[in-house]
């Protein structure tokens, strides 16, 4: 099991190809949220995204290389131990994951999206944890107007709409939201509905307010935030506005958003800021349909890749890839602004979960 008696461990990912350790498992003070390193496992190449099991026994993690797999985890003492040899998900260069549930007439699925050949896949989960085969791909099409990072399709992250069975698979390349049906004794994805954001933004990477009918959208190739609409019940994703990470007095070029969080009460959502560096703090409205830069600040290191917040919802961590840490801070509860505690050397850092 990851979880101890002190609460859940940290499991940060990160690219082995630039010197990162693979999979590195760590214990979370439950006071400070100081990250402790305990054991790191290689077992698989550029673990730069990971998902926990539903059931606390087990972890996923992309494998995100030209020729793309996944691959499952059981959650020891000893730190995550690999089940099978990693599954080939029919796709290049996945960069993100998410489970389906699943239960007694149909398995569970992983699903990944894969940026270099644009697609997203769903493989089996079986009833060990193991992931079967072969993968179901679902193709992405279409094209942007930033010819040096949107030429085709690059599906950059893909996580279950709440409310409903539907997927959304967020594509940078072509601006746009995919609204998917998963059939889920086959694993095939029908696409019910593509919502286009603004061309040129680049969409990254999207999460959901905690009531579940907000979406907010990262743009990366604009440092922007879109807020979304969600209707589960109709399966729509309706744009209503956009927002600025940045300080109107910071240019937008150089600067890649990477990911965003929101807090568990609605009030707030905090990017991660590649190249500026920094943390961008939002205030949300309580419809959620407003979101207000508060200010910005660092985020403690250089290139953060990936944002988290601890299940307690005191505490965030920006996994910082080019400087090889990842950073800790302390929310304030009224404010929303992060104050740093603390850093620990991670190489290559891409992402951190908690189980």
């Amino acid at each position: 099991m990851g979880t101890t008696d002190s609460g859940p461990r940290a499991y940060i990912g990160s690219f082995t190809t630039a010197g990162g350790l693979g999979i590195t498992t760590a214990t979370v003070d439950p006071g400070t949220g100081a990250l402790t390193p305990l054991h790191s496992t290689d077992a698989v190449p550029n673990p730069s995204y990971l998902v926990p099991g539903p059931d606390g026994r087990h972890l996923y993690a992309v494998s995100e290389t030209p020729d793309g797999a996944a691959a499952a985890f059981a959650l020891t003492p000893d730190g995550p131990a690999l089940l099978a040899p990693p599954v080939p998900v029919g796709g290049a260069g996945p960069t993100h994951l998410t489970l389906t549930a699943g239960d007694r007439d149909r398995p569970a699925r992983l699903v990944t999206a894969n940026y270099s050949s644009g697609s997203v896949s769903t493989l089996p989960v079986r009833a060990d944890g193991t992931l079967g085969g072969p993968a179901t791909v679902l193709p992405h099409s279409g094209s942007g107007p930033r010819t040096d990072r949107q030429e085709g399709p690059h599906a950059h992250a893909v996580i279950p709409g709440p409310g409903g069975d539907l997927l959304l698979s967020v594509d940078l390349g072509t601006d746009s939201v995919r609204v998917c049906a998963l059939d889920a004794a086959s694993g095939t994805l029908t696409v019910r509905e593509e919502v286009a954001l603004r061309p040129g933004s680049g969409p990254r990477h999207i999460a959901f307010h905690p009531r579940g009918d907000r979406a907010y959208v990262v743009g990366e190739l604009d440092p922007t935030v879109t807020v979304c609409r969600w209707d589960a019940e109709r399966g729509t994703l309706t744009p209503l506005g956009e927002t600025r990470l940045l300080p109107d007095t910071v240019p937008a070029a150089g600067t890649y958003p990477s990911e965003l969080v929101v807090s568990p009460d609605g009030r707030f959502a905090w990017a991660a800021n590649r190249g500026h560096d920094s943390i961008s703090v939002l205030s949300l409205d309580g419809p959620g349909d407003t979101a207000v830069l508060l200010t910005t600040v660092p985020c403690g290191g250089h290139w953060p890749r990936d944002l988290a917040l601890h299940p307690d919802g005191l505490h965030l961590y920006a996994a910082n890839e080019r400087s090889g840490d990842v950073t800790w801070f302390t929310l304030d509860r009224e404010t929303g602004v992060p104050a740093r505690a603390g850093s620990v050397e991670a190489p290559a850092a891409s992402c951190v979960v908690f189980a």
